[in-house]
């Protein structure tokens, strides 16, 4: 994501919260390279351009390829704020980051074509990794906040439930393989909650269900990258489903907005749903959303998965978030995905 995203940026910054809070403090981010923790680091770059230097925020990127990150972020506005840090969360060790105020943990393999190929490296950065980090802060001398970028995916099966709410618990096959990542991010929550509970460090729980926006990867694999991409490149939209599963989209900047509502004005230790119930549609209705907002005439078809394909699909038939409890905090979702899934298809069109 090289391109300028400061709108996005700029929607976050402007919403009422008291982001003096940050001033002057070192925010560790994991998960810089991929598609939640670049746009954070954008975020709080672009809130440095109007801080002096005394209260700009130091952010500190820990990422696994140093090079890859000084590239991707070549563009940034104020780079003499920002660190990079080698470490990889598979490892069973403790960052070596010292006076850290905040961290924001969203190093986690996401989709769902990684959790067949790689389920260790899927669980090990939700797990040892989590706790690593949590270690890091409590070695600090003014530790503030651990947000960690759960998932709806903990939720397992709830098929039945019209919307889901934070206290709800469905059913979760420890023998699937499917479920290396959503165990590893119940797994997680308990570690901060544990953590908070003993050593006081508050811990901060949101959970996104299906987050999107600029700086989604052409190879994520899930439906509605595939989507998006296919409407950039001009190919014919081919569902592998009968698009019937209902799922609730989420614009990248709304996300990032509820997340530093749970951390500025939420309770630790408590977890906070992160979507918006009203951008819910099922994956056929996406479709043809997507391929209306196409530069050129695209189609929708039905097609089988092919058999080589390592992509696990999930049996959830239907997941919508109730945010009341989000929505307690001062926050509302503002962007409606026919907006939303325009704005992102016309930021990769830029490329072509």
């Amino acid at each position: 994501m090289d391109r300028d995203t400061s709108s996005l940026s700029q929607a976050v910054l402007g919403a009422p919260l008291p982001w003096d809070m940050l001033y002057g403090q070192k925010v560790v981010i994991t998960g810089a390279t991929g598609f939640i923790g670049g746009n954070l680091v954008r975020v709080l770059d672009y809130l440095n351009r109007s801080l002096e230097a005394e209260k700009a925020v130091r952010i500190v990127l820990c990422v696994r390829d140093v090079v890859r990150a000084r590239r991707l972020f070549s563009g940034l506005s104020k780079p003499e704020y920002i660190e990079f840090y080698y470490f990889d969360l598979n490892e069973i060790c403790v960052p070596d980051i010292q006076d850290v105020n905040y961290v924001f943990h969203a190093a986690s393999n996401a989709s769902p074509k990684y959790y067949s190929v790689d389920p260790v490296g899927t669980m090990l950065p939700n797990g040892v990794g989590t706790a690593a980090l949590l270690k890091m802060l409590q070695d600090s001398h003014d530790p503030r906040g651990f947000v960690l970028v759960s998932s709806s995916e903990v939720y397992g099966d709830l098929s039945s439930k019209e919307s889901i709410s934070e206290t709800d618990v469905g059913l979760l096959d420890p023998m699937n393989i499917r479920a290396c990542y959503a165990e590893s991010k119940r797994f997680a929550e308990t570690i901060c909650i544990s953590w908070e509970k003993q050593f006081g460090i508050p811990a901060y729980i949101v959970r996104p269900f299906h987050t999107y926006g600029p700086g989604i990867k052409d190879d994520d694999g899930r439906v509605f990258a595939d989507f998006v991409f296919d409407a950039v490149h001009n190919r014919n939209i081919r569902m592998q489903s009968d698009g019937s599963a209902i799922r609730a989209f989420c614009f990248i900047t709304d996300a990032l907005k509820a997340f530093f509502y749970v951390l500025f004005r939420g309770q630790s230790s408590r977890a906070y749903n992160v979507g918006n119930p009203d951008a819910s549609m099922s994956v056929k209705e996406l479709a043809t959303l997507i391929s209306s907002l196409s530069r050129h005439k695209i189609e929708v078809f039905t097609q089988e998965r092919d058999s080589s394909d390592q992509y696990l699909v999930s049996q959830v038939s239907k997941i919508v978030p109730n945010v009341t409890r989000l929505m307690e905090l001062g926050w509302t979702p503002e962007v409606k995905p026919e907006n939303g899934f325009g704005i992102t298809i016309e930021y990769y069109n830029h490329d072509k």
